[in-house]
């Protein structure tokens, strides 16, 4: 079944859902109703507040309608300001069109009629098998405007097959165990507070993670020739004026006043790493010079944006900026997606790349120039993944440059945006950086920002909800937890501990006065991925017995040959553990 068909019948229930909604209750004022992913939605202006209490109703009604097999029919209607007369959101989107110089039409189904371009299925027979279920309420703005109405915005999910629908429930239902906003602090790995909105506070435990994180992206970088720089926090206005984020990014941006100046902490890092490659004379034979800056950014986003980790106003990227010639960007871009294949595979995300190009309108530099930079990020694409994965965005790409959005796959399937590789032909040249060409001519470099992590916090947060917060071995905060049955363990489980230590694996002892189960089950709770019990049979045989985070449980191995199956994860990055010794 083809998007354009399923985004059909999506809008045809949603029809129908807003028929429902009519009958139902008194005085309501029609929005809009699109197809989405999983579903559609319609806002309604009424004045009952719909509650979960009324889903039953308004399902009820739904498949009244759809048994009644109720045809979609296109209307001409001449007389809108009568029809529509108690419509008011109707009669604003038919001002727009009739400016715009649009055709109006309208689609009758039974005693109901709405403004609607179309197309609809057509009847409602063709809807009796499908699965469909209100999914949420929400507030919507008419319009998005924050000074316009709110709305009350009805979810609903539709999929072609009840069992479809059911499947998608089940998913819902273990998406909701992972997510992240829940795990996160009852792990004991971040929190949100009113102080600091959007800000998270990093605990010991995720703060380890995060810098696992970020050491493991330098290693990768530095072996591949990046160089990590880091600028102010702080900028003056004057930079951002030249940057053009003044003029096109203020609101989103944190100022301050001080002596009669303007300054800003910054949400970027480009201007800083062109004041560094622009603080020397360069020539072609330094390109690609590429630096990367993962220090601190601050954006200034509306309060009802934030979403756990994944929309924060404060947080790092593996950013890098590189420097290089026009001649090199079908090479630079092929490197910069050696690494991102490598990055996301060791996670175990699979990916596609979506390829967006020039604006119709509004774009800088020449023509040619796009045209050909797209040119070379498409072969490069094709050769890397083939037709089939990837797709063009036409026009969707920023004012400055063509660029290359990687959106992944976690284990549940979902698609979320990470990676962007942008081609920029105007910010170097904003700043007077140059380099001597091979002819001796004064040149400007060729930009390409790039962050494939992306936001560190919106990676950790994806990260969590893919592995259900059971990390691999290499990147558990926590690796080994220790539990010696009694207090006459305890010398022997030091020593353990002191071994697996110096081998720099991070361990924790539990000698505390509890339980060996409650011991084991706070562990296990912790998610740990291995759990060392000691008792006397270890204690006298110089072994260990080991519990994993499955459940498995390994009695009396050397303790070498654990240390061995480690390394082996850590050097592997290994997404298993190893159940067997």
């Amino acid at each position: 079944m083809d998007n354009i068909y399923l985004d059909t019948v999506r809008h045809s229930l949603a029809h129908v859902l807003a028929w429902a909604v009519c009958d139902v209750f008194s005085d309501v004022r029609l929005g809009i109703g699109p197809p989405v992913d999983n579903g559609f939605y319609y806002d309604f202006d009424l004045p009952h507040t719909i509650t979960e209490a009324d889903f039953a109703a308004i399902e009820a009604r739904m498949n009244e309608i759809i048994r009644g097999d109720f045809q979609f029919i296109v209307k001409k209607i001449t007389n809108y300001e009568e029809f529509f007369a108690n419509q008011p959101y109707k009669l604003e989107l038919i001002e727009e069109l009739r400016a715009e110089g649009e055709e109006i039409t309208a689609y009758e189904l039974g005693d109901f009629v709405d403004l609607c371009a179309g197309p609809h299925v057509e009847s409602t027979r063709e809807l009796r098998n499908w699965g469909f279920k209100i999914g949420s309420i929400a507030g919507a703005y008419w319009r998005g405007d924050s000074g316009r109405q709110m709305l009350q915005r009805v979810y609903v999910h539709a999929f072609p097959s009840r069992k479809e629908l059911k499947q998608y429930y089940q998913f819902l239902e273990e998406a909701k165990k992972r997510d992240h906003r829940v795990l996160g602090p009852a792990l004991d790995l971040f929190f949100f507070d009113e102080t600091a909105p959007g800000m998270p506070y990093w605990l010991p435990k995720g703060l380890k993670i995060y810098n696992l994180l970020l050491n493991f992206s330098r290693k990768v970088h530095e072996a591949r020739g990046y160089h990590e720089m880091a600028g102010p926090q702080l900028n003056s206005g004057t930079l951002w004026e030249t940057s053009g984020h003044w003029e096109h990014y203020r609101e989103n941006m944190y100022i301050f006043e001080q002596e009669n100046y303007a300054l800003a902490l910054k949400p970027m890092n480009c201007p800083n790493a062109i004041k560094a490659y622009a603080r020397k004379n360069r020539s072609y034979r330094d390109l690609p010079l590429r630096f990367m800056d993962t220090s601190v950014l601050h954006r200034k986003e509306a309060s009802g944006t934030f979403h756990g980790l994944l929309r924060v106003q404060s947080f790092r990227q593996d950013d890098s900026h590189n420097f290089i010639t026009f001649e090199q960007i079908s090479e630079e871009i092929n490197e910069i997606l050696d690494i991102t294949d490598y990055l996301y595979g060791v996670f175990g995300l699979s990916s596609r790349a979506v390829l967006s190009t020039r604006p119709e309108e509004g774009f800088l530099g020449d023509i040619a120039d796009w045209d050909k930079a797209e040119g070379e990020l498409k072969q490069v694409l094709q050769a890397r993944y083939g037709d089939d994965n990837f797709s063009v965005d036409e026009g969707g790409g920023a004012f400055y440059g063509p660029k290359i959005d990687i959106k992944v796959h976690d284990s549940l399937k979902r698609e979320w945006q990470l990676a962007t590789i942008q081609l920029d032909f105007q910010l170097a040249g904003k700043f007077g950086a140059e380099y001597t060409d091979s002819d001796g001519k004064r040149k400007t470099p060729v930009l390409i920002h790039r962050a494939l992590f992306g936001s560190l916090e919106r990676f950790i947060g994806v990260l969590i909800e893919h592995f259900a917060a059971k990390f691999p071995f290499w990147l558990s905060a926590n690796q080994i937890g220790i539990v010696p049955v009694h207090k006459e363990h305890e010398a022997y489980a030091a020593g353990i501990k002191a071994r697996l230590d110096a081998e720099g694996f991070r361990v924790n002892i539990d000698t505390s006065d509890g339980t060996m189960g409650n011991k084991i089950k706070s562990y296990r709770n912790e998610l740990t991925p291995y759990i060392i019990i000691l008792g006397d049979k270890e204690a006298a045989e110089g072994t260990i017995s080991l519990r994993t985070r499955s459940g498995t449980q390994i009695n009396n191995i050397p303790l070498e040959s654990f240390i061995a199956a480690c390394r082996g994860m850590e050097g592997e990055y290994s997404l298993e553990l190893v159940e067997e010794l």
